[in-house]
């Protein structure tokens, strides 16, 4: 039996593979920067100071700025210093690179990187991630929720935890409701489903459905980011007052009345320049039409961003890193270099990188700048990267809430080599769905499990009784046009797959099933995925999957390593049939034994 790469990646991605990284936190003696050259990022020009930090914030600022006793003082003659970089698009994925989380925040400290969004995850994972940045050193990571239509871009993978599916205005409104228990610091509507000019488009969302969006994100403080890639579109995102357009424009070429528009509605725009460079290498297009079309489309986006920049819209700096050929950290310094590409001058795009991405994500007033006050997160470059912004690349001390986390003496905290968080005790009962709606006995979010792309297979799974007192999970599904299609059920053994379990006290898996054929037991572990086919009839009966009995899964997703027992992240139960035809089971009891 076969099970969908994308889903088993996805759920991997929310997992301990892919994890968190948080910010570091300062404690002991204040800490004098002596004799930088600074660019403080508020237009003024570039001038020798003393930066002077406490507590994790700047203390003060000037050239007459003196070391108290007993402060840490960092000579900067000759460097330059500036405010921590930006990237306000980035996806924390297992197919990038790095592709460990641990990995992925020392490559964004290493660069100077100092806050980032992560578009990748699923809500259920935003509290453990929290809990696990205060054990890293890393950048500051907003946790930005996924919302798209049925079969749209973003949402032609995920389930519905980890992308809401919306196509009316009333049901963007619900499902940002739904988001907001789960605090998360923006939001990420997958409005556009054009396939870059390169495949066939997925659906797009319309104005109504994406002004309602935004307008219940705002009605509880939460700013709308959007995948908009056409210039109709960046209208629709503009009318819809949407916060900032996370990608490139890049149909054609910008008219007057649509940049009228954007800067009117106070819209930023973040052109993530770096996954659309033709000259990346991994990622880019190969053959010579598709190079061209590559080519002509980044032309669009280079002249688009600075038409807009000329037009008074804030330019923002992302990257979409994660994605092929756009590696984390690094990714984020080539941003600014294809900012000056497109016409920008050295230090306009170094203030796209800090002040302006702030200003866009509205924490202008904590960081982004270098003024008393504010949030101590800084980079230290040799050079002078206003005149060459090559310079950015020459890093040399790296600052985040005031502590150093990047340069000479460092010594990163454990778990910045870690793969993951430390393994749990797991209890044995995993579901007997007597407990809250749509959560298992481990009080985590129970997931649907279907294969990917635009023809989903479309499945019900609910609880309903099995006898007066005692309830199943009851699950039916018509299978997509597709070769391999499934249908299933994901537990997660951590809220959000986050943290692993410890199985090792137990022997295996148990559970009470009946069915229409053959059914796929999967364990879901740091090292891959592990599964064992079992049989299902018209009677219930109790089926016993011992660990040795799994079998490392083929495939993307599938195993890499040796069993261990002790890095668990899910269970699941699916099935596979022919397309088009349906499939149904019934499941009760889940547990290890």
């Amino acid at each position: 039996m076969v099970r969908d790469g994308w889903r088993v990646a996805g759920a991997l991605a929310a997992g301990g593979i892919l994890t968190v990284a948080g910010a570091a936190h300062a404690e002991g003696p204040a800490v004098a920067i002596i004799g930088a050259t600074v660019f403080d990022a508020t237009g003024a020009a570039p001038h020798l100071a003393n930066v002077l930090i406490k507590d994790g914030r700047i203390a003060d600022v000037g050239p007459n700025v003196k070391a108290p006793r007993g402060a840490v003082v960092i000579s900067a003659k000759g460097k330059a210093l500036l405010p921590g970089f930006f990237d306000v698009h980035t996806h924390w994925t297992p197919g990038g690179k790095p592709n460990i989380s641990p990995e992925i925040a020392n490559a964004y400290i290493a660069a100077g990187v100092t806050t980032v969004n992560d578009f990748h995850q699923q809500p259920e994972s935003f509290a453990p991630r929290r809990q696990w940045i205060g054990t890293l050193a890393s950048p500051h990571v907003n946790f930005v929720a996924r919302m798209s239509t049925p079969g749209g871009h973003g949402a032609d993978w995920a389930d519905t935890a980890t992308t809401k599916w919306v196509n009316t205005p009333q049901a963007a409104r619900v499902e940002v409701k739904a988001l907001v228990p789960y605090k998360p610091d923006f939001i990420k509507a997958f409005t556009d489903g054009w396939r870059y000019g390169a495949s066939a488009d997925n659906t797009s969302m319309d104005e109504g459905t994406l002004s309602a969006l935004v307008d219940e994100a705002h009605r509880n403080g939460i700013k709308v980011l959007t995948h908009t890639v056409t210039v109709e579109r960046g209208q629709i995102a503009a009318r819809a007052k949407v916060d900032i357009i996370a990608h490139s424009l890049q149909d054609r070429e910008l008219d007057r009345a649509t940049i009228d528009l954007i800067k009117a509605a106070g819209t930023a725009y973040a052109p993530t320049l770096a996954v659309y460079d033709p000259a990346k290498g991994e990622g880019a297009a190969t053959n010579p039409e598709a190079r061209k079309r590559s080519e002509i489309k980044f032309g669009y986006a280079l002249h688009n961003t600075k038409a807009l920049h000329d037009a008074g819209v804030i330019v923002a700096l992302g990257t979409d890193a994660g994605m092929p050929g756009t590696p984390h950290g690094v990714s984020t310094l080539r941003e600014m270099e294809l900012l000056v590409q497109a016409g920008l001058t050295p230090s306009e795009a170094l203030i796209a990188g800090t002040a302006n991405s702030a200003k866009a994500l509205g924490e202008l007033d904590d960081r982004g700048t270098i003024e008393k006050g504010k949030r101590a997160d800084l980079v230290l470059v040799s050079g002078a990267p206003w005149t060459n912004i090559a310079d950015v690349r020459k890093t040399d001390r790296v600052f985040v809430d005031g502590k150093l986390v990047h340069g000479p003496g460092v010594k990163l905290p454990a778990a910045n080599s870690q793969k993951a968080m430390p393994p749990v005790k797991v209890q044995a009962l995993i579901d007997d769905f007597e407990g809250a709606k749509e959560r298992t006995a481990l009080d985590t979010l129970r997931l649907n499990d279907t294969d990917g792309g635009i023809d989903r297979t479309v499945q019900v799974a609910q609880v309903i009784p099995r006898t007066a007192s005692d309830h199943v999970l009851s699950l039916d599904a018509r299978m997509s046009t597709k070769d391999d299609p499934n249908a299933g059920v994901i537990f997660p053994l951590t809220r959000g797959s986050v943290q692993p379990v410890d199985a090792r006290p137990f022997k295996g898996v148990r559970f009470d099933v009946r069915g229409d054929g053959a059914y796929e037991l999967g364990v879901n572990t740091l090292s891959g995925r592990w599964a064992s086919e079992v049989q299902g009839g018209a009677e219930w009966r109790t089926v016993e999957v011992p660990f040795s009995a799994l079998k490392a899964a083929a495939g993307w997703g599938g195993a890499r390593g040796p069993w261990t027992g002790d890095d668990l992240l899910e269970v699941s139960i699916d099935g596979a049939r022919p397309a088009g035809q349906k499939l149904w089971v019934e499941i009760d009891n889940v547990t290890f034994y």
